[in-house]
C-alpha cells in the first residue's frame, strides 16, 4: 500500500476539506477538478514541491479521463489505494420545472461519474489486493431532497445502490466500497445553492438545530479509507443532524 488517495471535485467545498484532511493524515493526495488550474492553488497550499500532492483535470463523465488519472498516478507513485468520488452537481429547481437536459446532466455527473470512478479503480485495487472507495452520497438520496431538487435526489439515490453493487462484487478482493451521506453542511456551496429565504426553515427542521461540520465528514472519510476499515463495506454512514433516522 502506497497511501495514495484520489479525490474528485477537490477545488473547493467538501472535496477540498477531504483532500486537506487525508493529506494531514499522511496520504499522498491526487486532487482533481474540471481544470488543473482550478485545483492547483489547493495543491500548492498543501505541498508546493508536488512531492505529496498531484493536481489534474478530470471530467468524471469520461471513462478515459479516469483511466488517464489512474495511469498518471501509477507512474508517479506506483498506484492508487483510495478513491473518493466527491465531485457532483446540484442545481435547485422546482419539480415541474426541471428540464430533461438538467435531469440528464445531474444523473451524468452524480451517478454516472460515480459509476465510472468505481468501474475504473475497483479492478485496479483488486489487482493490487487492497483498496478503499468512498462515495459521497447525500441526505437527499434518502428523503427526496426537497431543498435540492428531484434530479439531484434521484441521482444521489442511485449512488447508494451502486455502492452496494460494487461492494458485493469486490468484497473478496481486499476492496471496500462505502458511502458517506451528509445533510446540509456549513459550506459556502450550501448558501450559494439554497434560497436564502429558506435557510432558517431548513435549520429549524434539523433536530440538532445547525448545519453539519465538513471537517467531521472528512474525518469519517479518512476512517473509512484506513486499513482498519476492512470489515466495513456496502455501508452508507448517515451524518445529517437527525433529519433522517433509520
Amino acid at each position: 500500500m502506497n497511501n495514495v488517495a484520489l479525490i474528485t471535485g477537490a477545488a473547493r467545498g467538501l472535496g477540498e476539506v477531504i483532500a486537506r484532511t487525508l493529506h494531514k493524515e499522511g496520504f499522498r493526495v491526487a486532487i482533481t477538478g474540471t481544470t488543473t488550474e482550478s485545483v492547483q492553488p489547493v495543491a500548492d497550499s498543501l505541498d508546493p514541491s508536488g512531492d505529496t500532492v498531484w493536481a489534474g483535470a478530470l471530467d468524471i463523465r469520461r471513462k478515459e479521463d479516469f483511466e488517464a488519472v489512474r495511469d498518471a498516478l501509477a507512474q508517479k507513485w506506483g498506484g492508487t489505494d483510495v478513491l473518493v468520488n466527491n465531485a457532483g452537481r446540484s442545481k435547485v429547481a422546482p419539480l415541474l420545472e426541471i428540464t430533461p437536459e438538467d435531469f440528464s446532466a445531474n444523473v451524468e455527473i452524480n451517478l454516472k461519474g460515480t459509476f465510472l470512478g468505481c468501474q475504473v479503480f475497483a479492478p485496479h485495487f483488486r489487482d493490487r489486493g487492497y483498496g478503499r472507495i468512498i462515495n459521497i452520497h447525500s441526505l437527499a438520496g434518502h428523503n427526496g431532497g426537497t431543498a435540492t431538487g428531484a434530479h439531484y435526489a434521484a441521482s444521489k439515490g442511485g449512488v447508494s445502490t451502486l455502492t452496494k453493487v460494487f461492494a458485493r462484487e469486490f468484497a473478496s478482493s481486499g476492496v471496500t466500497v462505502n458511502a458517506v451521506s451528509p445533510g446540509p453542511l456549513e459550506l459556502p456551496v450550501v448558501y450559494e445553492t439554497v434560497d436564502p429565504n429558506k435557510l432558517d426553515a431548513i435549520k429549524a427542521n434539523i433536530p440538532v438545530g445547525r448545519f453539519g461540520d465538513a471537517e467531521f465528514i472528512a474525518d469519517t472519510v479518512a476512517l473509512l479509507a484506513s486499513p482498519g476499515a476492512s470489515s466495513v463495506t456496502g455501508a452508507c454512514w448517515d451524518i445529517n443532524g437527525g433529519i433522517y433516522m433509520r
